[in-house]
């Protein structure tokens, strides 16, 4: 488990019922609306929309958010948005310490991301990635949840300690538009601001998930990623199936042999034990600890796929229904994923063809203790050497980030969360693993090794970031702003 709970801190100095009134009422009558306008525009990450720059999408909401924040006139409050040559812009603000906490050389690192995921398909009728839709408390459209939210939160909790005249130590912000594509440009940002970015002791990063909408929830580690483009090739155009079939070998056959080097298809292990890692004592107990609040949850949260099998209603099944093993699976265990593919026709324009290629697009997600590159050179080699049949096999890696292990929680941080949880939920703060990967996480704490990671977020059960029917919790991310608040008041 984590640290235990010694000597209690004195109490923050912060109002939770009145931080959560202001908090509320500033998420009624503003940040709603910012939000909402924030998922009409397509802003999606540069690995998506390549001619980003001549779109100018993600100029737009940058410039509003930054409009927005500079009018809020938070006390001691400077913004400027940083841009280096052919890389997408960050936002950066700081936020002076107050005169009672300026003994303190510590500093607050706020982040968060404005690029937004594709559109992708399935949405429902009334619902699209660009269309918002406020229903019942769910703000519906792309990108709002992950994590347009996060820069309009930050300031809202800074702006609640400033009502309540409460202490706080320094505060910076980062907000990125290249996370949705592996956060390719930021660590040229973070060179160029690391000076500026001071002694980072704590890290607020709003840009991860929630095991339930009924408590704060800490992220413990993220899975890292190795991400690219298989393509088995065999003829140079395509030919008659009647004609050629029995004689050239299927390219789509052929990606089978290869990606049977990589998984078992049976059972979704994946056989080379380099993408393995022994999964830490310390993550097993949290992880037995959150299944017994989550139980059966924790698969069922998914849309799973039904149908009518003989009167009754089948549904398909999750690869373990023993809770434990469902989280481990989804945050400690590498997995492949088929995100994409090239060179099959839609269905109605598929004719009698051989096709001369086959090609997928790969998601690895790795354990979070597994380095990238070497997984990735890993990758090539096993997917190209000695092709069947001599054919053009060629792997194309365009992503890859280490995933990410928490420090162990020093007693004033977790004293803190569990406060925030009670004082805004009425339960302690659980722990949880993630599977997705913010490549931030592991390049600060390399460079602030000592740094306490405040990873969390408003993804909980059916928010289904990247997919259909997206949706932002607002009650949640309300409770969520005012927590934040809480744990950086009580910063020492």
């Amino acid at each position: 488990m984590n640290a235990p709970l010694h000597h209690e801190l004195p109490p923050s100095g912060l109002d939770p019922v009145r931080a959560l009134d202001q908090v509320t009422r500033q998420w009624d009558t503003d940040i709603l609306r910012q939000l909402t306008d924030y998922v009409a525009i397509p802003a999606k990450s540069p690995g998506f929309d390549p001619d980003w720059a001549a779109h100018g999408h993600i100029d737009t909401v940058l410039r509003n958010a930054a409009t927005w924040v500079e009018a809020q006139k938070v006390d001691g409050l400077t913004l400027e948005v940083v841009r280096l040559p052919g890389r997408t812009p960050v936002l950066f603000f700081e936020v002076a310490a107050t005169r009672a906490a300026a003994s303190s050389a510590q500093t607050v690192l706020m982040y968060g991301h404005l690029d937004k995921q594709p559109e992708f398909s399935g949405w429902r009728a009334d619902l699209g990635p660009w269309t918002p839709k406020y229903e019942d408390g769910k703000l519906y459209g792309r990108g709002a949840a992950d994590d347009g939210y996060a820069v309009y939160a930050s300031i809202a909790a800074v702006q609640a300690l400033k009502a309540q005249n409460v202490a706080h130590p320094r505060i910076v912000g980062l907000i990125e538009t290249s996370e949705e594509s592996g956060s390719r440009d930021l660590l040229p940002y973070i060179d160029a601001l690391r000076t500026r970015l001071g002694d980072v002791g704590l890290v607020i990063c709003l840009d991860s998930g929630a095991g339930n909408y009924e408590q704060l929830w800490l992220t413990t580690s993220l899975r890292g990623m190795a991400a690219g483009t298989l393509k088995v090739q065999v003829l140079t155009e395509g030919v008659h199936s009647g004609d050629a079939s029995g004689l050239v070998p299927s390219s789509f056959r052929i990606m089978r042999q290869v990606l049977d080097r990589l998984e078992d298809s049976q059972t979704g292990r994946l056989l080379p034990e380099i993408f393995h890692c022994d999964v830490p004592a310390q993550r097993l107990e949290q992880a037995r600890a959150t299944a017994a609040i989550l139980g059966d949850e924790v698969y069922k949260r998914f849309p799973w796929a039904h149908y009518d099998c003989g009167g009754a209603t089948a549904f398909a099944l999750p690869t373990t229904t023993d809770p434990v093993q469902a989280l481990i699976n989804r945050t400690w265990t590498p997995t492949l994923s088929v995100t994409g593919a090239e060179g099959l026709p839609a269905l109605q324009d598929a004719g009698n063809v051989l096709r001369p290629y086959t090609a997928f697009k790969l998601s690895l997600r790795l354990p979070p203790l597994v380095d990238a590159a070497q997984a990735v050179q890993r990758l090539k080699a096993l997917l190209e050497d000695n092709a069947p049949y001599q054919a053009h096999v060629t792997f194309e890696p365009f992503s890859a980030a280490t995933g990410w292990n928490a420090p162990d929680t020093v007693p004033w941080f977790e004293q803190a969360l569990h406060r925030a949880s009670q004082a805004h939920f009425g339960a302690p703060c659980g722990y949880i693993g993630q599977g997705g990967t913010i490549p931030l996480m592991n390049m600060l704490s390399e460079g602030f090794p000592q740094a306490q990671m405040m990873v969390c977020g408003v993804l909980g059960p059916r928010s289904n970031a990247h997919g259909p029917n997206e949706f932002l919790h607002v009650p949640y991310a309300k409770r969520l702003t005012a927590a934040v608040a809480e744990v950086m008041a009580a910063m020492p």
